[in-house]
């Protein structure tokens, strides 16, 4: 007994640093490889692109459209369409997109997990040429059903892409860059956008006889993604943890990162997967009842309300009027509109170069801050316009600044947070919650605003002032930062609010092995007695495993936390295992896997008796 003591508690010669090597690293981060690059923009012109083009495209060709609306109920009962019905039928063509958007969330649970990421955006190429045959041979066709099932459809690849894209960027991306490659979604959007504020001008595809055309480009995009993806790596994430294919990650992270040693980001994929202490995925409501991810749900789900609620769909409601009341010319004022579309793209840009310096918490309480700001005076400006000339040009500027402060930070960053703020297991269902909530609350917006711009007219805009400084607020409050950090790191920081078990600064003092000790390392590769590590240890094994194999603190810390989160719901089958095991111990009672005497006479490595203490005492104080 004596000298099991004597073996466990050794001299913490090998402790060098209680940082994680992920955070004392000193060698430089990689650059940007043109691999990752196009990835993230063919990715992105395919998907994203295509949802912020179809947001502007419909405007311009709207009479046009419901002109031909007319003319096809002539043709087919021989009398003019009512006033109420062409209202109806416009509202349902433009309306059902959300419709379809949220069921191509719904989807997207189902479809990533059997075809992967990249595998879900090039079938999603599919349901955007079909949309693109309907809304553009709806014309010769003389069928406006064509037209209304073909917005359906294009909005079912919306919703696939707006949670398939983010998390194909997001695990594709070395967490230096996380975020700047996860702007390539936003900055596509607002792309899109302003491309169909383009092609819509009359001197274009705006005409009567052209209309047409405008939806038959939503083909183009994603002929060209069917093009290029195909031949660019999937996810390596996906590939590791849920397909078990660890030569092709190797080999998909070698083109992602643009270097030949990638056993780091291996060990680093292995580590999140064994910490989950789950090897399925997760289902919407396995990620609901889990209290490690509670919080974590509710601000996906506040970030991606405000994303939609913040207001900016209702300032394009009010940018023409402002511009007649302007004294501009209505032939000039679809030119004027297209500063909105410019201004978007910029600030979205300049977000993307800056995320990865400033933060993605800063930017959404900025963002969000100014944007309350900017609808007060909005709101001063547009009750004083008719008794000032210059003012209408006062409340202009403000939409342009709205318009820059939504694309600096909330415009793009809910996308990126979904994908950061969860584990590889719970990630699908994550997206397929967010994607819910975005299409429900857009298809709110679209159905509500109108009453409630009718009753309180341009107070309607304090309604969004108010969205904004409380999503500001929660977010100060709530959100930590997340940029530069791993998925682990992140989990890690909302263990207090979730109020999960998380491991001191005494335990990870201790947990501090050195690496590259013989009995912990040997070129590169991890060994255990002499064997490589199992790529699947057991599940009571794992935070033994990682403690004995490598000097993470943060990877120990997890795994911690997520076995005790577990670990209650087994207690009556591991106190029945544990009974008849106490006699002898030499440390009492038995109360953990950790001080059963076999697993004592198993482990006699220092490093490794060490481990074991360093559990048992998180349990004891747990």
């Amino acid at each position: 007994m004596e000298m099991r003591e004597q073996t466990e508690d050794p001299e913490p010669n090998n402790i060098e640093s209680t940082e994680p090597d992920h955070k004392k690293s000193t060698e430089k981060p990689q650059r940007i490889t043109a691999c990752l690059v196009n990835a993230a923009f063919f990715g992105a012109l395919g998907s994203s692109y295509l949802y912020g083009y179809n947001l502007s495209v419909v405007n311009a060709p709207a009479l046009y459209i419901k002109t031909f609306y007319n003319q096809t109920w002539m043709e087919r009962y021989g009398e003019p369409i009512g006033a109420d019905m062409v209202t109806m039928l416009w509202s349902i063509t433009v309306s059902i997109f959300a419709i379809g958007g949220l069921l191509g969330a719904l989807c997207v649970t189902l479809l990533t997990k059997l075809i992967g990421r990249k595998g879900t955006l090039l079938l999603n190429n599919g349901f955007a040429v079909i949309a693109a045959l309907l809304l553009a041979l709806g014309e010769k066709a003389r069928s406006f059903e064509m037209l209304i099932i073909g917005r359906f459809v294009m909005g079912v690849d919306s919703g696939i892409a707006l949670s398939a894209l983010p998390m194909y960027l997001g695990e594709i991306s070395p967490r230096h860059m996380r975020g700047s490659i996860g702007q390539f979604n936003s900055i596509l959007i607002c792309l899109g956008v302003f491309t169909g504020q383009v092609l819509g001008l009359p001197e274009l595809l705006g005409q009567e006889s052209r209309w047409n055309f405008l939806f038959a480009f939503l083909a183009l995009p994603a002929l060209l993604q069917l093009c290029v993806l195909p031949f660019l790596p999937e996810s390596p994430r996906f590939l590791l943890m849920e397909r078990r294919d660890e030569a092709g990650a190797e080999k998909a992270f070698r083109a992602f990162l643009g270097k030949k040693d990638v056993s780091k980001e291996l060990e680093e994929v292995h580590a999140e997967g064994w910490a989950q202490n789950t090897l399925h995925m997760a289902s919407v409501t396995e990620l609901l009842l889990n209290p490690a991810l509670r919080w974590q749900v509710i601000t996906v789900i506040v970030t991606m309300a405000c994303y939609q609620l913040c207001g900016l769909n209702a300032i394009w409601y009010y940018t023409n009027g402002i511009l007649r009341d302007s004294g501009f010319a209505e032939n000039v004022i679809p030119y004027i509109v297209l500063s909105t579309g410019g201004i978007e793209t910029l600030a979205a840009v300049v977000s993307g170069l800056v995320i990865e310096r400033i933060g993605r918490r800063p930017l959404l309480i900025f963002g969000f801050s100014a944007m309350a700001f900017f609808f007060g005076l909005l709101t001063v400006f547009l009750n004083f316009q008719d008794q000032y000339t210059w003012m209408p040009y006062l409340s202009f500027t403000c939409i342009l600044a709205v318009i820059a402060s939504f694309c600096s930070g909330p415009g793009g960053i809910p996308f990126v947070l979904t994908g950061e703020l969860f584990e590889q297991s719970y990630r699908p269902a994550a997206f397929m919650i967010a994607g819910i909530v975005n299409w429900v609350a857009n298809f709110a917006v679209g159905l509500l605003f109108p009453f409630m711009q009718e009753s309180l007219q341009t107070y309607a805009f304090l309604v969004f002032l108010v969205v904004c400084v409380l999503g500001a607020v929660y977010l100060y409050f709530i959100l930590p930062e997340t940029k530069n950090k791993t998925f682990m790191d992140i989990s890690q920081s909302f263990a207090k609010i979730n109020k999960v078990p998380l491991v001191n600064k005494e335990i990870e003092n201790e947990l501090a092995i050195k690496a590259g000790s013989k009995e912990v390392e040997e070129n590169g590769k991890v060994i255990i007695d002499g064997n490589r590590a199992p790529s699947t240890p057991p599940s009571t094994s794992m935070v033994l495993y990682w403690s004995m194999s490598r000097a993470s603190s943060f990877l120990v810390s997890t795994s911690l936390r997520n076995y005790m989160v577990h670990t209650h719901k087994h207690s009556h089958e591991e106190s029945t295992t544990m009974q008849g095991a106490t006699e002898g111990s030499a440390y009492g009672p038995v109360h953990h896997w950790a001080e059963l005497p076999a697993i004592q006479d198993l482990y006699t490595k220092p490093c490794q008796r060490k481990a074991l203490k360093i559990v048992r005492l998180q349990a004891h104080k747990s």
